[in-house]
């Protein structure tokens, strides 16, 4: 799915209407009603909504939205703020339609905005997508503080009033707060970034036919990654398939005090399909390894408690490197040798990042297309300090493409870009996997993927997505609270 940024939503708007042949009051009205089915799939009509509308199109949209669920047996209240004299021509005809029947109640001072009780539903249609300038003032700075600190539930129409659609806001800005925002057609990129978490809420997207000729056409740099990479994913397995059929992966993890790493990124390895699976580890973690994980194979360091040689990497058909693995100088020579001398594909996590961003030479002689799969700490450490979220993607855009690397920059919708710029943001995943050794499960997947000839890129977007779908089945076995990084192994399957 493509997001697209504020001018390119206008141009497919346009686009759309010049080429079906209809108006752009249609358009607002195929909106509206798209909108009204997710409502009505969530809420009976014993439920009372209070619509506050701008006077925009999106205002246009609240105004539609009133209209259909009043005729549906809703108790609808709607109130405009009048925070301009003038008014888009579809928010006219709109507001022309529900007259008819409806009352339309203005807001022009802050004593004008109607108490909001716990039990309705607020329908914010203040401002869309073509917001150009912060709003810190004013009677519809009144309104989103309204809103705001009402106790309802509060549901925006496309973008919460406020919010810039693919910019960073001033942390001043007054943006509305919802528990739900129903966008259209595809999400915003603002929706993708933490620091905005508290103006989306849950998010969702409702078709509402913008042209799939232009969408496919128009160019963008981001991409949602949805379940469609589930059915990607899906090789069938051929009868006489055998274990050499699914590639040989090698791991190096663990240390002292750190085998737990490398028995979730080997497990998780396994649980993802590979035919074969070798652990490098010190001689502290034979026995772990042999008697937690016995489908894999363990090659044993010289060293007691630390990596400090490499195996042979002739048989292996990909590598992952970090779990567990600690930072001792010794293992750092044995990562400078492995940055110089393998072409195998590669997953570099954990300790591996943290001495990557140590010896910056060992990241200059990386392979092309070596899979990095920083959290926003050790991205930070790789790549220096950042304003805000949009900054930190456009700094981890420049930083895939001047070293032509895959980097999987995780945390909530984990970004996947590729050494061309391009991002895909993933759509699973929730908050219990906000625990210890969930990134190594993904190491793990993601080494398991390339060992079966995955391309490096197709690998980190469906890999990232099986690990956060994963998260996805054990929190609803456990619920997130109670998650740990073995759940998510357990819940991997295709």
């Amino acid at each position: 799915m493509k997001i697209l940024n504020a001018a390119q939503i206008r141009a497919l708007d346009a686009y759309t209407i010049q080429n079906e042949g209809i108006s752009s009051f249609q358009l607002m009205e195929r909106a509206a009603r798209a909108l009204i089915r997710w409502i009505c799939e969530r809420y009976d009509n014993r439920q009372k909504f209070i619509v506050f509308c701008g006077k925009g199109n999106n205002g246009g949209d609240g105004l539609a939205i009133a209209r259909i669920l009043s005729q549906k047996g809703y108790s609808v209240e709607v109130f405009v703020v009048e925070y301009s004299e003038t008014a888009s021509v579809d928010f006219q005809k709109n507001r022309t339609l529900l007259e008819e029947f409806l009352s339309v109640k203005v807001i022009k001072q802050k004593e004008d905005i109607p108490p909001l009780p716990t039990q309705v539903l607020l329908l914010d249609a203040l401002l869309g997508t073509g917001l150009s300038r912060p709003i810190s003032a004013g009677i519809l700075a009144e309104a989103i503080k309204a809103l705001n600190t009402s106790p309802a539930q509060v549901i925006s129409v496309d973008i919460a009033s406020g919010l810039y659609c693919d910019a960073p806001n001033e942390p001043t800005d007054l943006i509305v707060r919802p528990d739900h925002t129903v966008s259209f057609q595809m999400p915003k990129l603002a929706f993708m970034m933490p620091q905005n978490a508290p103006f989306v809420g849950d998010w969702q997207v409702v078709d509402i036919g913008l042209s799939p000729e232009f969408i496919q056409k128009e160019p963008t740099q981001y991409y949602f990654t949805d379940a469609t990479a589930a059915q990607l994913l899906n090789r069938h397995r051929q009868k006489f398939s055998h274990k050499g059929t699914f590639g040989h992966a090698l791991m190096l993890a663990g240390s002292y005090g750190k085998m737990g790493a490398a028995i979730l990124a080997g497990k998780a390895c396994l649980r993802s399909g590979v035919g074969l699976l070798t652990v490098h580890t010190p001689r502290c973690g034979y026995e772990i390894m042999q008697i937690t994980l016995p489908e894999a194979m363990t090659s044993v360091d010289l060293h007691e408690q630390c990596m400090t040689t490499l195996p042979a990497l002739e048989p292996y058909s990909s590598l992952g490197v970090g779990p567990g693995l600690g930072k001792d100088p010794q293992t750092v020579r044995a990562l400078e040798t492995l940055s110089r001398q393998s072409a195998i594909p590669m997953v570099w996590d954990a300790d591996a990042l943290n001495i990557l961003s140590e010896y910056p030479d060992l990241l200059k002689n990386l392979p092309e297309k070596t899979i990095l799969t920083p959290h926003p700490k050790e991205f930070q450490r790789l790549a220096g300090a950042s304003k805000n979220d949009f900054e930190r993607l456009a700094l981890a855009r420049d930083f895939a493409q001047s070293h032509q690397l895959v980097l999987c920059l995780k945390g909530a919708h984990s970004a996947v870009i590729l050494p061309d710029g391009m991002v895909h943001f993933n759509a699973t995943g929730n908050a219990g996997m906000a625990t210890g050794g969930s990134g190594d499960v993904l190491t793990g997947i993601l080494t398991s993927l390339l060992a079966q000839g995955f391309l490096p890129e197709d690998a980190a977007r469906f890999g990232v997505y099986q690990h956060g779908l994963a998260g996805d089945r054990a929190a609803a076995a456990r619920c997130e609270v109670s998650m740990i990084a073995s759940d998510i192994v357990e819940y991997l399957g295709w």
